[in-house]
């Protein structure tokens, strides 16, 4: 049963030590809403995408506290993928 409880700890403590990432996204959309009832949307590229999002919803745009500046990489860029010499 020790055996147990430890190789359960064990696991458990694993799935706690993954590197912490900050976030590429530099703005964020708070919405309205009363003592802390609204949300928050921190996946905006530029200011602009977060003052479109809060229009005519109510709220404000503010700087994300986690953003890191690194660009962001999608699919799209090509990242993942390696080219095949052609011979």
């Amino acid at each position: 049963m020790r055996k147990i409880a430890l190789l359960a700890g064990l696991l458990l403590l694993c799935g706690f030590t993954g590197t912490a990432e900050a976030d590429p996204y530099r703005w964020c959309a708070d919405y309205g809403g009363g003592r802390g009832a609204g949300g928050s949307n921190c996946y905006f590229v530029t200011l602009e995408q977060c003052r479109a999002a809060i229009s005519g919803n109510g709220g404000w745009c503010r700087e994300n506290a986690w953003y890191d500046g690194r660009p962001i990489r999608t699919p799209e860029d090509g990242y993942g993928r390696q080219r095949r010499a052609r011979w």
